[in-house]
């Protein structure tokens, strides 16, 4: 009888494990799930968007949005670098595919109307490299950082429009650090 019930505990802990198994993998493959088709999260490195962000922000970043509709102007998103640093940026979305962006004095125009950026500084003067002004073609974004001071964000007045492709997230909620800035970004 004795070895009997030692059989059955055994078969009862095995059991156990299995089910704990199961349940953790389930687990792990629901997360990777979420991260790779719902919403991911992500960071902020740098002062490219502020004031709206700030060094050490983390953010919610949409993905679901995406399958339906490419970003609008005002969105910020989450977009693959364009350049060879192969990390992600944040950047606002300024002109959308047919809008013509033009940086003049210091003030950014959409489709010559000169562009309403109550994010930005008071006193923010729009700095220009090379191009002053970008007609964005089918399928492309031109994008650019809250902080316009001169060299404090990597931008489309850098590296030009980018492809909608290269999105991978509309953020549009803070979760850290919870304080005053905690909730909604616009």
């Amino acid at each position: 009888m004795d070895n009997k019930n030692n059989i059955d505990k055994e078969t009862e802990e095995k059991s156990e494990t299995i089910e704990w198994i199961k349940s953790i993998a389930t687990a792990v493959v629901i997360a990777i799930l979420i991260k790779s088709f719902i919403f991911n999260t992500t960071y902020v490195l740098g002062n490219s968007m502020f004031p709206t962000l700030q060094e050490k922000d983390r953010l919610f970043a949409n993905k679901v949005s995406l399958y339906f509709s490419n970003p609008s102007r005002g969105d910020i998103v989450v977009l693959e670098a364009p350049d060879e640093l192969k990390k992600d940026y944040i950047k606002r979305v300024i002109g959308v595919e047919g809008d013509t962006v033009e940086i003049r004095d210091g003030n950014v125009y959409l489709n010559g109307d000169i562009l309403d950026e109550p994010y930005l500084d008071g006193d923010a003067y729009t700095h220009t490299y090379n191009e002053t002004r970008w007609e964005i073609p089918e399928g492309n974004l031109f994008v650019l950082g809250d902080n316009r001071n001169p060299g404090a964000s990597k931008d489309s007045r850098v590296f030009g429009y980018i492809s909608t492709d290269s999105i991978k997230g509309i953020t549009g909620f803070r979760y850290f650090p919870i304080n005053d800035r905690f909730g909604k970004v616009e």
